[in-house]
């Protein structure tokens, strides 16, 4: 048998003859090499933040201890740091068992095999209704925990709370998926919290921090469970900022009478948007006449905000309605009404509360696009119902170690950058990776362009020049 015959295929050379100036030879045996050099930032700031270790202790384990290869805190870290590598897919682990920084990561030692597919598929089936309802609040708990540890004697006026809904269509025999009218798919529809801190001034920080996530099946409406989470929310912010005003932010399908008599008994600040109806565009007409008139004359869209004291038949009193009566200009010059609604307690001018408090609640989008295409928020593809919960806890856990390397990277070019734009920055970096005894040694490239971002954040989190 020739020589070239015994060559593994793992080994075997590629050759580029003919392509570039000179013949280019390629080999896949370097050793000890890792191609997710940077995501010892995203390990590193889960040990502070204790995430997968708060999502693991609370994980039902019915394994026999002794016949255990993987521990449950070894599998959750695994999937946390494997989503936020980039490798959203359990059948990825069989490609990552033997990557050597994830594995020192993730705690095994030396050449111990990561978890395979087949393990975590039975850990993420053998997951328990009270767990993830307790991994829920856990995660909920690092998150406030972790914001009130970083503004430590900083003043925190208000903080705001963001409740909306994402459409996750699923292409399968799921559990408790159904065929949404709204959506045109059969699908899961999540709901999502997020919160953002007020400065010393008032004004809202930039960030909106990720600090629940729901699973919830595809034909529910909007309000279920909409007040079990703010409720969560809203008990444990007043715990870590007793001084603070809570505010609500809630779209249209929030808009039902439970949900107003709930922020009502829970006295705080609310902004929730409001479908238009013939009463209220009645009523909206005298402003809409004077935005026309300017719009006419002026040839661009117009405004005129006002508010307005409405009560629906299903409420039990008169409500606040900040309205913008708007105009806007077709191509063809043609005047369109186009009035919006936001039913508010808030007494500012209306133009103020509109346009400063509410319209900022469209920041959550980019949130949801992020989840869905940064840390695979989607990927619900179990057949269970509750692995599918676990999945969307662990893409949750991802994004949050996300948001924190971002925050470490204030005042660097990557302050607001997205999370596949930090992941292939930061995150997507060759390594060497050597492990003794007591140290473990990692080289990333000696002209790695975002060198100057990654000590900046490190040294956030935590590292010594």
């Amino acid at each position: 048998m020739s020589q070239s015959a015994t060559v593994s295929p793992d080994v075997q050379p590629l050759l580029f003859q003919g392509v570039f100036d000179k013949d280019v030879r390629v080999t896949f045996d370097a050793p000890d090499q890792s191609s997710d050099g940077g995501a010892l930032l995203l390990a590193a700031i889960d040990r502070k933040l204790r995430i997968c270790e708060r999502l693991a202790v609370v994980f039902h384990d019915p394994r026999q201890p002794g016949k255990v290869d993987h521990s449950l805190l070894e599998i959750v870290r695994q999937r946390v740091l494997g989503l936020a590598a980039g490798y959203e897919d359990g059948n990825d682990a069989g490609r990552l068992s033997r990557e050597p920084l994830l594995g020192f990561l993730c705690g095994k030692d030396g050449d111990e095999a990561l978890a395979s597919s087949s393990t975590l598929c039975r850990a993420e089936n053998s997951v328990q209704r009270g767990d993830l309802l307790r991994m829920g609040h856990e995660l909920t708990d690092a998150v406030i925990l972790h914001q009130r540890r970083q503004r430590r004697g900083r003043n925190v006026p208000r903080v705001t709370i963001d409740l909306d809904p994402a459409d996750d269509p699923t292409h399968g025999d799921q559990q408790l998926t159904f065929f949404n009218a709204h959506y045109d798919t059969y699908c899961y529809l999540p709901l999502l919290g997020f919160v953002t801190f007020h400065d010393e001034h008032g004004s809202e920080e930039a960030e909106q921090f990720l600090a629940a996530a729901v699973l919830r099946p595809g034909n529910v409406t909007a309000t279920t469970g909409a007040r079990g989470l703010l409720r969560q929310l809203m008990h444990r912010l007043r715990g870590a900022f007793p001084g603070a005003i809570l505010r609500v932010r809630l779209d249209g399908g929030f808009a039902a009478p439970e949900i107003f008599a709930f922020l009502e008994a829970q006295r705080v600040e609310y902004l929730v948007n409001m479908a238009s109806n013939a009463v209220l565009e009645r009523m909206a007409e005298p402003f809409l006449r004077v935005a026309r008139e300017r719009a006419a004359r002026t040839g661009v869209a117009a405004q005129v905000y006002t508010r307005l004291w409405y009560r629906a038949q299903t409420w039990p009193h008169e409500r606040s309605v900040i309205c913008k009566a708007e105009v806007v200009v077709g191509a063809d010059g043609e005047l369109r009404d186009n009035p919006r609604f936001v039913v508010s307690n808030l007494s500012e001018h209306p133009r103020c509360v509109y346009r400063k408090r509410y319209c900022r609640r469209g920041e959550v989008e980019n949130r949801i696009k992020e989840l869905m295409n940064g840390v695979a928020l989607g990927r619900t593809s179990c057949t269970a119902f509750l692995a599918n919960q676990l999945r969307v806890h662990f893409s949750a856990a991802a994004y949050v170690l996300f948001q924190a390397l971002r925050s470490a990277c204030a005042g660097t070019e990557l302050a607001r950058a997205q999370v596949d734009r930090l992941r292939d920055a930061l995150v997507k970096v060759s390594a060497y990776v050597r492990q003794v005894t007591r140290r473990l040694y990692v080289a990333l490239p000696e002209h790695y362009p975002w060198e100057s971002v990654w000590r900046t954040a490190s040294a956030c989190i935590g590292a010594w020049p």
